[in-house]
């Protein structure tokens, strides 16, 4: 689950976390109470979304000239302006994609007089089993760009749960930083701030970009982005009521109350599997053979009939599909009681459109034999590229 930047400094400020003042806002009037509350003489009025690159980012119905989803202004009254032409409109950025997001709220801060910017992350690596910290002097920049075009330039380091930061993880960041005297050691204390914060909110990603040093030689996270393990948010009600549904795909929102793993995309053909792994193959082979996955879906090891037929409403509400893959490999999952899903599902909502069928593993042979006796419009495939073939086939026959 992820918040917005607001939401993510309030939670690390409880650790101690130097953030610069701030008030969000959901109107031009509250956005200038917020800079009246701040008392100038610089603001920066942020558009809050989930996506990355809102300073560069533009508005639908602006023109080229512009500014972007990041503005900073001298007075009170140039808050109350650029708020009121911001909220309510969508904000494109490279990680939006063409269709942005809309800005339906805004973060007012002070303004800082920025001497150095920094990047700094942690993530949980699975390969080590232990939280990764990364560090680069390139800060304010897309990480990916520097990954690319200067590696040297990014430092990773790793912190095992079972010790926790130990001054030496401090030492390597202030070094990677290039930090010495008062600021390194402000680096050693921000590290255990973060650190006791990604733990005990069971955070999956915290990323600062920029850290930076102010003119004052102070070290203040300017921008958070934080994203939480959804698996954990049981054990944390005070994060999950921080969560944004107007952010996220409404379909995506009924997935989840079905413990389905969604995600929409653009492309015309609906996928239905059961594990990630074989989720991602099947949407590989449909590109494959010249087509566009609709979505990932995973129904999950132990799906149910339930589950299944939440599946292909979920599926069949996206008015981009043209024809679904069903894709089943039945391990733990028995195919006979996902087929009775199928049919339940296809009987309900109805079927306008090719459905093409591939099961194999536990009770396969009866899970075919309950679609056969349905007398159901379904294409049953022999494997993975022949159903592939077969709904890329069936879908440009249909159009």
């Amino acid at each position: 689950m992820n918040i917005h930047e607001h939401q993510a400094k309030a939670v690390l400020s409880e650790f101690g976390v130097a953030v610069p003042r701030g008030y969000p806002a959901f109107s031009a009037d509250e956005a200038a109470e917020a800079a009246t509350k701040l008392g100038g003489p610089v603001f920066v009025v942020k558009s809050q979304i989930h996506a990355g690159g809102r300073g560069k980012g533009r508005f639908e119905g602006l023109g080229p000239e512009a500014k972007g989803g990041v503005r900073v202004v001298k007075s009170v009254e140039e808050v109350r302006v650029n708020a009121s032409e911001m909220l309510g409109r969508v904000l494109v950025t490279h990680q939006t994609g063409p269709k942005g997001k809309q800005v339906n709220r805004l973060y007012i801060e002070e303004g800082a007089q920025i001497a150095k910017e920094f990047y700094l992350s942690l993530l949980v690596d699975r390969e080590t089993s232990r939280v990764a910290v990364v560090a680069s002097t390139e800060g304010g920049m897309d990480i990916e760009e520097v990954a690319h075009s200067t590696p040297e330039r990014i430092h990773t380091f790793f912190i095992d749960p079972a010790t926790g930061v130990w001054p030496h993880h401090g030492l390597m960041l202030a070094d990677a930083l290039g930090l010495k005297g008062d600021l390194a050691k402000q680096a050693r204390t921000l590290l255990g701030q973060l650190y006791a914060a990604f733990v005990a909110k069971d955070m999956a990603l915290l990323e600062i970009n920029p850290l930076i040093v102010t003119a004052d030689d102070q070290l203040r996270v300017l921008d958070a982005k934080v994203s939480f393990d959804d698996n954990a948010l049981f054990r944390h009600p005070e994060i999950a009521a921080l969560r944004d549904e107007s952010e996220e795909d409404p379909k995506e929102i009924e997935a989840s109350k079905y413990d389905l793993s969604y995600i929409a995309l653009d492309g015309n053909i609906g996928c239905m599997v059961n594990g990630a792994g074989l989720a991602m193959a099947t949407m590989d082979i449909i590109k494959l053979y010249g087509a566009e996955p609709a979505n990932f879906l995973d129904v999950g090891g132990g799906a149910t009939r339930e589950k299944v037929t939440a599946a292909f409403k979920i599926i069949m509400a996206d008015p981009n599909v043209k024809g679904i893959l069903v894709n089943i490999f039945g391990g733990i999952a028995r195919c006979d009681l996902l087929a009775e899903g199928i049919v339940a599902a296809v009987k309900e909502v109805g079927l306008a459109m090719p459905l093409v069928v591939r099961l194999e593993g536990t009770n396969a042979e009866l899970g075919k034999q309950i679609i056969r006796d349905s007398g159901l419009n379904v294409i049953p495939a022999n494997d993975l590229a022949d159903g592939a073939e077969k709904i890329v086939k069936a879908v440009r026959e249909a159009a």
